[in-house]
């Protein structure tokens, strides 16, 4: 096997260098290498050992190319124990970022140099693990058990700055890494520095881990990986530092067994997957300095700001200098938020909300923009002369897209000259906050234009998915269908309250009728009314809800929908009770208890259900994108993967066996998937289907 690590000696220190394009990742060859570049170093008489990485980065952790591979060795313990456990005086320079089993190599190093801008971190518990190769018993040593308990649970990155200032590194020089780690090792050995390896530091003081422990799960609502961390920290406390070891390895083995770190990993490698589109290939995205913006709301805004926030030029329709000037103060205290935490200085604060953000009245400001994205009333009349305008004004070439969270792209591009260059972008709001960005594809729309949406998507860092014409797209539509089964279990007898109560326990952050207040109860009365028309009689539509909005109560932007908003935390709406009992009255219904088991159920097997036939449509190419959807767009719980693979989990078998007996009472709704049904046939996931792609 042909190592990637380099090795030279310069007097008496051996300078290893970590050469392993794109990001230096810890595969075999890097592992081998080092083990033997330090065992080179000893035998060449070397009093010192320089680790530092070629290319834009330090290792940022373990070769995802080896995941789900049996491990061969050196396993990274060893590597990390090796590099301890040397005569050597060892340093590592690190520039880029040291992310899991990078720090980790770093952490088995004497004393660590870093590059301004650099970042470490380990961010295992992001993928349902904890650190496996001594973080847990190394980093509270080192910086002590309540910062490590943080730094490691969260599984955020680390600024260089922060991270002297915890006690991470020791030295922060701008500067070459080979060339400014050189200089720290010769200033070590001219000052006789001993050697420091930090497994035999002193033990921290044990704190009340139990109370830790039950923090780290409430704060990761319910998964295990940080509260498992916490167990490991704990074993550096109690334990020597071989059995802090020991106990590190069981927890992890234990981790790699469970669902969550099954699910965890699907997130992982789905996000990257998820834009990789064989239509695209040698397809080129048509070049975008400039955007143009049809109108500054909350949503018109958040795009605007995200754009210039990714370097693009803006300019910003508005109907009246009044309601632009509105527009912009939106969206100053949108990038006001990015300079106070940092991300930019004044002079670049100063050009994003000047000379970059150009606003006006007229549609001629439009002519020269590469790519224009319309975000007014959700209306189809209006948005139909919205692109008839720009097709009037736009350039030949410039893309035109309509941020619609439910029309007809189709239509809307049919009132241009030009359908070939209309998509959809369908953005969540806050657009500059929020991940997910739906590339609405219509029938006629050029492949070009389809690489340039994912293009413009990953310069604004969002997840992109691909989604075909239909009510809804992706995600909105499948929110219907479960959201319509929550309508029905509260027709039937159980309350808004215990359904968001048991999709919290579950691990979403709000529950469906708590989004609905945050959203905007007008939202979903306007769908209902649009749709009216052609509803079919034997759909079961709650009217309750509509009262509430008749009265002006419209969630949270009014204070009153089903909370009470006000100061502190919001109330339950005890109207709402009254509202739906009137209701079932009118209809006839008999309430029944129902459990917390049924309510998840019920819930889950409609989200299934329904992503099953927009899979199955096409509407989604492959299950994973249905589930990047929900994870970066609707809150599902990252550590259950997704609704397909959290299907997949718990057994399709089962989920259509229950949809078949919940069909029992209500056949119109409760009908199977064909997909789903054709899967179970076969003893197939949903899974099989992203590998097919």
């Amino acid at each position: 096997m042909e190592y990637v690590i380099s090795f030279t000696l310069e007097d008496n220190i051996a300078v290893i260098a970590i050469d392993s394009p794109p990001v230096n990742a810890l595969g075999l060859a890097v592992r081998r290498g080092l083990v033997d570049a330090i065992t080179r170093a000893e035998k060449d008489g070397a009093k010192a050992a320089l680790i530092y990485a070629e290319g834009r980065t330090f290792p940022a952790g373990a070769d995802i190319r080896e995941f789900g591979k049996a491990p061969q060795p050196p396993s990274l313990p060893d590597v990390c124990a090796r590099i301890e456990e040397s005569d050597l005086l060892v340093v590592v320079a690190i520039h880029g970022t040291a992310l899991g089993g990078g720090l980790e190599v770093a952490l088995g190093a004497d004393y660590r140099i870093a590059a301004p801008g650099s970042r470490v971190g380990l961010p295992e518990v992001l993928i349902g693990l904890l650190p496996g190769a001594g973080g847990t018993q190394r980093l509270p040593r080192l910086i002590g058990v309540e910062k490590a308990i943080g730094v490691i649970t969260s599984g955020r990155q680390v600024g260089a700055a922060e991270a002297l200032e915890l006690g991470i590194i020791d030295r922060i020089e701008d500067g070459k890494p080979r060339e400014t780690g050189l200089a720290y090792v010769r200033e070590m050995l001219a000052q006789d520095a001993p050697r420091r390896p930090i497994r035999a530091m002193q033990a921290p003081a044990p704190v009340d881990f139990d109370a830790a422990y039950d923090a780290a799960l409430k704060k990761a609502r319910g998964q295990i990986s940080p509260p498992y961390a916490v167990r490991g920290i704990q074993a550096a406390c109690e334990l020597g530092f071989d059995d802090g070891m020991a106990r590190e390895r069981a927890l992890f083995r234990e981790l790699m067994e469970t669902d969550q770190r099954a699910a965890l990993i699907h997130a992982f490698f789905g996000e990257r997957a998820v834009s990789n589109l064989p239509e695209l290939k040698g397809v080129a995205p048509r070049p975008v300095a400039n955007v143009g913006i049809i109108g500054g709301g909350t949503m018109g805004a958040g795009i605007a700001t995200a754009a210039l926030l990714a370097g693009l030029d803006v300019v910003l329709l508005e109907m009246t200098v009044d309601a632009a000037a509105a527009a912009k103060a939106r969206i100053v205290k949108n990038i006001s938020g990015a300079q106070k935490r940092g991300k930019i200085d004044q002079a670049h604060f100063d050009h994003l909300t000047g000379t970059a953000l150009k606003l006006s009245t007229d549609y001629d400001a439009l002519a020269q923009v590469d790519l224009v994205i319309e975000a007014v009333f959700e209306n189809m009349s209006v948005k139909k002369q919205v692109f008839a305008r720009l097709d009037a004004v736009c350039k030949p070439g410039a893309v035109l897209a309509t941020n619609t969270s439910y029309l007809d792209v189709n239509e809307i591009a049919a009132a241009t000259s030009r359908p070939e260059d209309v998509i959809g972008l369908h953005f969540f709001s806050p657009a500059h906050v929020m991940k997910l960005l739906e590339v609405v594809v219509a029938d006629r729309t050029a492949a070009d234009v389809v690489a340039t949406g994912f293009a413009l998507g990953k310069r604004l860092g969002k997840v992109s998915v691909r989604a075909g014409v239909c009510d809804g797209f992706i995600g909105n539509r499948i929110l219907l269908a479960y959201r319509t089964a929550a309508d029905h279990m509260v027709l039937d007898g159980a309350s808004p309250f215990q359904i968001d109560r048991v999709m919290r326990a579950f691990g979403f952050a709000m529950g469906p009728f708590q989004v609905g207040d945050l959203a905007g109860l007008d939202i979903g009365w306007a769908t209902r009314k649009r749709l009216a028309p052609t509803r079919d009689p034997r759909e079961r539509v709650p009217t309750y809800v509509d009262k509430l909005c008749e009265q002006g109560h419209l969630g949270q932007k009014t204070g009153l929908g089903y909370y009470i908003y006000g100061d502190g935390v919001p109330k339950e709406n005890p109207e709402v009770l009254a509202l739906i009992e009137a209701e079932r009255k009118a209809l006839g219904i008999t309430p029944r208890d129902f459990s917390d088991e049924e309510i998840l159920r019920r819930y889950m097997c409609a989200m299934v259900n329904e992503s099953a036939r927009v899979v199955g449509e096409g509407i989604a190419r492959r299950p994973l994108d249905v589930d990047m959807v929900f994870l970066t767009g609707y809150g599902f719980p990252r550590y259950r993967g997704g609704p397909m693979k959290w299907a997949d989990m718990d057994g399709l078998a089962r989920i259509l066996d229950d949809i078949n007996t919940f069909a029992k009472a209500d056949p119109y709704f409760w009908q199977p998937a064909p997909l789903l049904a054709d899967l179970v046939t076969e003893g197939k996931a949903f899974d099989d289907l992203n590998k097919e792609t």
